[in-house]
């Protein structure tokens, strides 16, 4: 999985933000990260599966393998939701 072109990551205000820089979505706006998700976004910034994203938050939190895995899976299911995934 990888996410659509026309979308990048900035920390404004001390806040993990995307915003639409002429994609195919428009997102009225921009979307807040939390950290966990700062992680999993630049972590498909690259081609990754869902293995490589709960790898990426067990290498980055003190977690479990079956929470990191299911905080994984809620993250693409809203990307899916909000049509950031290229191909999804």
């Amino acid at each position: 999985m990888k996410l659509k072109d026309g979308f990048i990551l900035r920390e404004v205000a001390g806040e993990h933000v995307v915003l639409s820089v002429g994609g195919e979505v428009d997102l009225n706006g921009m979307i807040t990260l939390n950290d966990t998700g700062c992680t999993l976004w630049k972590r498909l910034e690259q081609e990754a599966e869902l293995s490589d994203l709960t790898d990426a938050l067990l290498a980055e939190y003190e977690v479990d393998e079956p929470t990191a895995r299911a905080a994984a899976e809620r993250f693409v299911e809203k990307l899916k939701e909000l049509d950031l995934l290229a191909g999804a």
